[in-house]
């Protein structure tokens, strides 16, 4: 039975990124072992996925001294279990696992790109991220992009041998899960607890914003637009549902004012429940500068909520503009503002486009179809190294 070791830097990206994709490899023909730090979704990731598991501290800024303690750890790791396979996903854990697998001699080393972050630095910075990948990508066998879009930008930018390059069926890192994202699935107990959080009121108009609270997740942007409109409007309301990272990209003062003090938005830390908010709601609001696959669309589409959302890649491989939702310029308030004016006052034609994105989802994103494109690609990988 090969041996597939999966890695992020924390748990909660293989909890919240690649759910049930590790029990879906353990039940497949694979001895699958989860890599990460340590992290309060421990608990539930082992008893969901099912699979063995080790724990080595990662830090996700740059950190000289501590990158060198993980590296030499996984290094140990991986000449102990003798993997067939070690996948990575996440910037410093592809860095990382890629470098130590291949000083250990693992056979096949896969790097998942689901999302750039030198897209949006700049100066030193920018030059280190960009180096960092460019040595990721240069001790990978295999760098899969989890969207088109974000492929065509690779190669634009020269980070990765043409040769290395490949996406998994349609896009996706994971795909997303239709029996539980669905609205014949909601449990009703569940709606009226989460509709009393929200002190909901089906005569108000609910927007969405789901995600990290951070500035390249355009929530200054997002806080900006809703407060114009809630001038004109006041049957609107705001969740959103993310916590705070004001060490890695803190929003900026303005916007946290507006978070805090407007009566109108209901800020909610997290919540493992995110497909009740999204059929709740009338609108996702998706205003990220960068990203990979966001399946937060994908969720939200199959949940059949009306998406407005930036043109970024990635995104645009989910949305088309007036087709299967709404698209504006990333950064632009404004823009989001006038899309998001558009959507509440053509709420048929947003419905139209919702419906039409679901069949989407269900013709190219499901969980089961990505888990089974991936699968037979490590297969097809195995014969080809032995």
């Amino acid at each position: 039975m090969p041996k597939l070791i999966r890695i992020t830097t924390a748990p909660l990206s293989l909890k919240s990124l690649l759910s049930n994709q590790m029990r879906y490899m353990n039940e497949n023909g694979f001895e699958v072992i989860m890599v990460s730090s340590e992290g309060k979704e421990w608990p539930d990731l082992i008893k969901k996925e099912g699979c063995d598991y080790r724990i080595i501290s990662m830090a996700r800024q740059i950190a000289p001294f501590q990158d060198l303690k993980s590296l030499w750890q996984l290094y140990k790791l991986f000449k102990k279990e003798r993997p067939d396979i070690v996948h990575s996903h996440t910037p410093k854990a592809g860095l990382l696992a890629m470098l130590a697998a291949k000083f250990a001699g693992v056979k096949i080393r896969i790097h998942t790109i689901a999302g750039l972050r030198f897209m949006t630095a700049k100066g030193i910075s920018r030059r280190i991220l960009v180096f960092m990948e460019k040595i990721t990508g240069k001790a990978a066998h295999h760098v899969w992009p989890n969207s088109y879009s974000l492929l065509n930008y690779i190669r634009r930018q020269k980070l990765v041998r043409e040769t290395k390059l490949h996406v998994i069926g349609a896009g996706s890192s994971n795909g997303v899960d239709l029996s539980r994202y669905s609205v014949g699935s909601l449990n009703k107990d569940k709606l009226d607890e989460i509709k009393l959080q929200l002190n909901y009121d089906d005569q108000l108009c609910y927007l969405l914003n789901m995600g990290r609270i951070v500035r390249d997740k355009g929530i200054d942007e997002v806080l900006t637009a809703f407060k114009a409109l809630y001038e004109n409007n006041q049957q609107l309301r705001l969740i959103l549902l993310g916590s705070f990272e004001d060490e890695l990209d803190p929003i900026s003062d303005a916007a946290r004012d507006i978070l805090k003090t407007h009566p109108a938005i209901v800020h909610i830390e997290w919540s493992d429940h995110a497909e009740y908010y999204m059929h709740l709601s009338t609108i996702m609001v998706h205003a990220s500068y960068r990203e990979g696959f966001p399946s937060t669309l994908l969720q939200a589409g199959a949940m059949r909520c009306p998406i407005v959302c930036s043109a970024i890649e990635g995104s645009v491989d989910i949305v088309t503009h007036k087709e299967t939702g709404l698209l504006f310029q990333a950064g632009n308030s404004s823009e989001l503002l006038e899309q998001l004016q558009y959507a509440l006052t053509h709420s048929e034609e947003m419905k139209k486009a919702a419906s039409i994105l679901r069949k989407k989802i269900e013709e190219n994103f499901s969980q089961g179809y990505v888990h089974e494109m991936m699968k037979n690609k490590y297969m097809k990988l195995l014969q080809q190294a032995n």
